[in-house]
């Protein structure tokens, strides 16, 4: 399957640790400065499997060169289009009682046709046998229906639509209706209008998005584990205990590994199973770091999914 990763939003990812403390001044430590977004993220751990994509990227001019530098040097093969402005920066701090604090600053505005320039330099790409993510949020400036338009065309030529942003809302979703969304349990709570707090309420929950068109509903609960809604029927993951080192990332991770086993022609179990795995192996890393192989496998060996009748 081929795979494209759309991040209309990118950002630098900077992580920091040490004491924070409201109202004072913070003296941190810098542990990394990554380029990033939603979709470089599903990108880097689809490349720590092995399987190949692209990053389709919109970026600031005043600061692209160093991040394209960045997503060279991890081997990530990016397809871009620019505008005038900077990529955004996200600071994250991890302080010792293992909690984080995430300040992100606004990024570049956009003019109403840039979009146009994005979906020239993908359409050709798209179709039966390819998967589209479209991840994290939609700029300032670009018309969140025009982006709908552009998913509903791509998902009719055949390609295999994924939403993961909270540009989103409800009603978005049904008309797109994409193939695969993952909503976490803030997102899946807001969706239904009511507190997601079991694993049963989240099946649900997916159950109810499945049933208004949308082919693959995962809906993430931490340590919980998932559910996944599909045609063959509802599924739950239950995950082992791992050491966490940063949550950022790890939903852009668990789409990757469903994709990834999706590419190789995995059943709805091993779609979710190899999901989690890659979540929950990128918890084990620094920051924005895509999760490691050998954590994949792991994780992997001592993940279960059963279906829920």
């Amino acid at each position: 399957m081929n795979i494209i990763t759309l991040t209309l939003s990118p950002a630098f990812d900077m992580h920091c640790s040490g004491e924070l403390v409201l109202n004072h001044e913070n003296l941190v430590q810098m542990d990394l400065c990554q380029a990033g977004g939603k979709g470089v993220n599903i990108s880097r751990a689809l490349l720590a499997d092995g399987c190949p994509n692209t990053a389709g990227l919109l970026l600031g001019e005043e600061n692209a060169d160093s991040f394209l530098r960045s997503l060279s040097a991890d081997g990530v093969c990016a397809e871009v289009v620019t505008v005038p402005g900077r990529i955004r920066e996200n600071i994250t701090v991890h302080t010792p009682d293992g909690k984080e604090t995430r300040i992100s600053f606004p990024g570049f505005t956009v003019d109403s046709d840039v979009l146009s320039r994005v979906t020239s330099l993908l359409e050709s790409k798209l179709g039966e046998g390819t998967a589209l993510t479209m991840t994290g949020r939609v700029p300032e400036g670009m018309a969140l229906s025009e982006v709908i338009g552009f998913l509903r065309r791509a998902a009719h030529c055949g390609t295999k639509v994924v939403v993961d942003s909270r540009s989103f809302g409800y009603d978005d979703l049904l008309e797109v209706r994409p193939w695969l969304i993952k909503p976490n349990q803030e997102e899946i709570s807001a969706y239904l209008g009511k507190n997601v707090e079991s694993i049963e309420q989240a099946a649900q929950g997916a159950e109810t998005l499945h049933r208004q068109g949308i082919a693959n509903v995962m809906v993430s609960m931490g340590g919980l584990g998932a559910v996944l809604a599909c045609d063959a029927g509802l599924f739950r993951a239950e995950i082992p205990q791992v050491q966490v080192r940063s949550t950022i990332g790890a939903g852009d991770s668990s789409v990757a590994g469903f994709l990834a086993a999706a590419g190789r022609g995995g059943d709805a179990a091993e779609c979710l199973r190899l999901a989690v795995a890659f979540g929950s192996a990128a918890c084990m890393t620094e920051g924005t770091l895509p999760p490691q192989k050998a954590d994949i496998e792991r994780v992997y060996s001592k993940t279960t999914v059963q279906k829920i009748e």
